[in-house]
């Protein structure tokens, strides 16, 4: 991925966040843009979605967002000069919850009575070794 795709997916990303949290405030309270990725050609873009909730409320959420594509994408057309303006497609982002389910599965494996493994030892710094101000050629 090019430099300039990078800035791309981060600007969009930090301005729909900004979009929501101020003309949706309400409706967009427990939604989290977590990525965006442009194509290199600007045409398309994939935005991942994070939603506090359960399922149902996720899928709401994002029947919600996909109603307010229009206006939305149009907002960012006013704040990004860009020669295409991408057409964004929502999706549900998984990873928290997958990310949550690792840290479950890995709590299993240790045993609660347990105690975790001691951090070794840090290693001792170096210091240049002086000599003595009468040893010292001057």
């Amino acid at each position: 991925m090019s430099n300039r795709t990078v800035r791309v997916n981060e600007l969009v990303q930090r301005e729909l966040g900004d979009i929501l949290r101020r003309r949706y405030q309400s409706e967009a309270v427990n939604v989290t843009i977590t990525e965006v990725r442009v194509s290199p050609d600007l045409r398309d873009a994939r935005v991942f979605v994070a939603v506090v909730g359960d399922a149902e409320a996720a899928e709401a959420k994002l029947r919600w967002l996909r109603a307010q594509a229009g206006a939305i994408r149009a907002e960012v057309g006013r704040r990004i000069v860009l020669k295409y303006l991408p057409k964004f497609e929502y999706v549900l982002d998984h990873s928290a919850a997958r990310g949550a389910r690792i840290l479950q599965v890995l709590d299993e494996v240790t045993p609660p009575g347990s105690a975790p493994a001691p951090a070794p030892e840090p290693e001792p710094k170096w210091e240049p070794k002086l000599k003595p101000d009468s040893e010292r050629k001057e």
